[in-house]
C-alpha cells in the first residue's frame, strides 16, 4: 500500500520530519540507479528508526540556467512525484529553483538548510552532486562539515550495468536512439509522455488512420519513427493500444515535430483531453513515401507488428 506523501515547497518542515534521512537530487526518470539509493536509505530508516525525505528542484537547475534547453526531461514533475510516492518515503520538498536560491553559498546551504531547518541526520547524494552558488559545493565539502553539523554523508558508488554507469544522461541517450526496451528496463517501468490532444490537420483521418496529435513539450526527443504504445486516459488504470509516429511527416512536408497516436479500434473524441502515452517498443525509422497508398500499406504493416509487440 502506498502511503500519503507530505509535500513542502520550502525547508520549513514540521517537527516530525526534522532529524530525518534526506536524499537530494533531480531524480529525473527515477531510474534503477536512483531506486538503489532509496533502497539503501530504507535500510538506514529501519536501522535508526528515522523518516525519509527527498529534496528535488523545479525547474531542473540545468534547464533554469540554460533557457535554450527545451527537450531534456525524462519525466515531468507530476510523474516524478507519483514515482516517488511509490517508493513509500515520508515527505518531499519541491524547491522552486530561481535566481535567489541559485545564489545561496554552499556553506549556507549546509548550515542554514540542512542543519538549522532540517536537522538532517543522513544526507544521501550521488558522487557528482554539486550545490550552492556556481556549483561551488560538492561531496567533499559535505563530508568536511559532518562533525560540525551533526550529520553523515552517504554517497554510494553509482550503479553500473554492462560497464555503463546508469544515469539520467545515459537514459536520455537511449531514448534519443530509440532504445525503448533498454530504457524501460533501466526505469523499471515503461517510459511515458503526458500531453494534451491538439487539433491537427486531420491528415490521418483522411487516409483512414485518425490520430491524436500531441506536443512533446520539454520531454527528451525520442528517435523519429514509429512505436508500439499504450494509451491511458486521465485517472484511468485501464489502457488502450496503438501506434505512435514521432517526427515531421516527410510525406506531407510537415515542419513541426509532432507525436501522432493512432488508437486501435477507437472512435471517441479526445480533443483537449490529457493522455499518457506509454512507449513499449520501437518499430521503424520515419521515412518519406512516394504516395499515399504506399504510406497506408506501411501503416497496416506497422499495426500488425505493434500488435505482436503489445501482446
Amino acid at each position: 500500500m502506498v502511503k500519503k506523501l507530505q509535500f513542502y515547497n520550502n525547508f520549513k518542515v514540521s517537527n516530525k520530519h526534522k532529524n530525518s534521512i534526506i536524499l537530494i537530487g533531480n531524480f529525473d526518470g527515477l531510474h534503477v540507479g536512483h531506486q538503489k539509493l532509496f533502497d539503501l536509505a530504507k535500510k538506514y530508516k529501519k536501522k535508526f528508526k528515522l523518516k525519509i525525505g527527498a529534496i528535488t528542484f523545479e525547474p531542473m537547475p540545468k534547464m533554469y540556467f540554460n533557457k535554450t534547453l527545451k527537450n531534456f526531461r525524462i519525466s515531468n514533475l507530476s510523474q516524478k512525484v507519483k514515482n516517488l510516492e511509490k517508493l513509500n518515503i515520508d515527505f518531499i520538498i519541491i524547491k522552486k529553483f530561481n535566481k535567489k536560491f541559485s545564489k545561496i553559498k554552499s556553506k549556507n546551504f549546509i548550515q542554514k538548510i540542512l542543519y538549522k531547518s532540517l536537522k538532517a541526520k543522513y544526507i544521501f547524494v550521488s558522487n557528482n552532486f554539486r550545490f550552492g552558488n556556481k556549483r561551488e559545493g560538492n561531496v567533499n565539502q559535505l563530508k568536511k562539515n559532518e562533525k560540525k553539523f551533526d550529520y553523515k554523508t552517504i554517497n554510494p558508488k553509482p550503479l553500473v550495468i554492462k560497464n555503463k554507469i546508469i544515469s539520467s544522461t545515459f537514459i536520455r541517450k537511449l531514448i534519443s536512439n530509440g532504445k525503448i526496451e533498454n530504457t524501460n528496463k533501466l526505469l523499471s517501468r515503461n517510459w511515458q509522455i503526458q500531453s494534451k490532444v491538439e487539433k491537427g490537420r486531420q491528415l490521418g483521418k483522411k487516409i483512414g488512420f485518425p490520430t491524436c496529435n500531441m506536443s512533446i513539450k520539454d520531454y527528451v526527443i525520442a528517435k523519429a519513427g514509429v512505436y508500439a504504445v499504450r494509451i491511458y486516459k486521465k485517472n484511468k488504470k485501464s489502457f488502450l493500444e496503438g501506434i505512435a509516429n514521432l517526427g515531421y511527416r516527410p510525406t506531407f512536408k510537415q515542419k513541426k515535430l509532432l507525436l501522432e497516436v493512432h488508437i486501435f479500434n477507437y472512435s471517441g473524441n479526445l480533443y483537449n483531453k490529457y493522455l499518457t502515452i506509454e512507449f513499449i517498443s520501437f518499430i521503424r525509422k520515419e521515412k518519406k513515401f512516394k504516395n499515399i497508398n504506399q504510406l497506408k500499406k506501411q501503416i497496416n504493416l506497422d499495426i500488425k507488428i505493434a500488435k505482436k509487440k503489445l501482446n
